[in-house]
């Protein structure tokens, strides 16, 4: 029964996430948002919205490792399983951004703020304030830097509907509802599922969490190789994981401080810093092919034999 109401949760958080994206967009093209805003924003960290719902919610009911692991399978997840699919998938990607020159910093410094912050074994209320500093540094990052890359990551049709204040309203507290809802009850039966089969919850956030919120990345994705603009997925994951770390991390850790057992989650973390690392082989030496694919998907190997020899 668990393991079903966390199916349907995760659904609930999923398709609420979809919701708040969308009529987030329809709102913003009605005030005439350049594609870029929305783009590099609403897209990028509509869909860690999510891993935001779950964490924070996690933090709220004192559950750190769930709350942490989260975000660390996530971003993982994010660079290892979704960009190995677009890499592997798609025939042919020339970006128009220097992504190395532009964008290597924000694949690597959160992750370098992250491995700082936990060397205590905890992540306190301060170091959630930095973490959205950082949030706010990426923005304005973007919006300075802002040209018509990422428009194409935009549900086009948005922009051929009427606008209608009620319905948006209406939409936007169904979204939330699901996704606060959704994330209440993925934590719930995820404790559950990890007291039922004697696993931790640092297990529970960091596959099956992390795994489902990393949806809607992989969606849109997805929607981007078959538009032709594969590349920009990319853009997408690194806007992603940066909110991860500084929106998600930064809200929960805020919240209660997030306490964090490194002799238990060391593996993982240095896996996820591995692919982050593998990601910036592949911007610096443009491997957007199979090749890249490959590297990333051995490393999502190691992770799961790994996770599956610690049950």
């Amino acid at each position: 029964m668990d393991f079903i109401i966390f199916m349907v949760a995760m659904g609930a958080l999923v398709y609420g996430a979809d919701f708040i994206i969308k009529e987030s967009e329809r709102i913003a093209l009605h005030f005439n948002i350049s594609h870029f805003v929305i783009g590099a924003t609403l897209v990028a960290f509509g869909t860690s919205l999510p891993e935001m719902a779950a964490s924070m919610m996690a933090s709220v009911q004192g559950k750190s490792d769930m709350a942490v692991a989260n975000v660390v399978g996530s971003v993982l997840f994010n660079i290892t399983l979704v960009l190995g699919i677009v890499f592997f998938i798609a025939k042919k990607m020339n970006p128009d951004r220097d992504l190395f020159a532009k964008d290597s910093a924000w694949v690597l410094m959160p992750v370098i703020v992250f491995m700082i912050m936990i060397y205590d074994g905890e992540i306190g209320r301060f170091d959630g304030v930095l973490f959205l500093f950082m949030m706010a540094a990426y923005l304005f990052f973007l919006f300075s830097d802002s040209k018509e890359e990422f428009e194409n990551e935009i549900d086009e049709d948005l922009t051929k509907e009427k606008f209608a204040w009620a319905k948006s309203i209406f939409l936007l507290i169904i979204g939330f509802a699901l996704t606060i809802g959704g994330a209440h009850f993925v934590v719930q039966s995820g404790s559950s599922i990890a007291r039922t089969f004697g696993v931790s919850e640092w297990i529970i956030g960091i596959v099956l969490i992390s795994l489902g919120t990393s949806l809607p990345e992989l969606v849109v994705s997805v929607v981007a190789i078959k538009k032709g603009h594969a590349d920009m997925s990319i853009g997408n994951i690194i806007g992603s994981n940066v909110a991860n770390f500084s929106m998600v991390l930064g809200g929960a850790s805020v919240l209660s401080p997030l306490h964090v057992n490194i002799q238990t989650s060391q593996f993982d973390i240095y896996i996820m810093t591995a692919a982050s690392l593998t990601l910036l082989l592949i911007l610096a030496n443009k491997l957007y092919n199979r090749s890249g694919a490959i590297l990333l998907l051995i490393l999502l190997g190691l992770f799961i034999q790994h996770t599956l020899s610690s049950l």
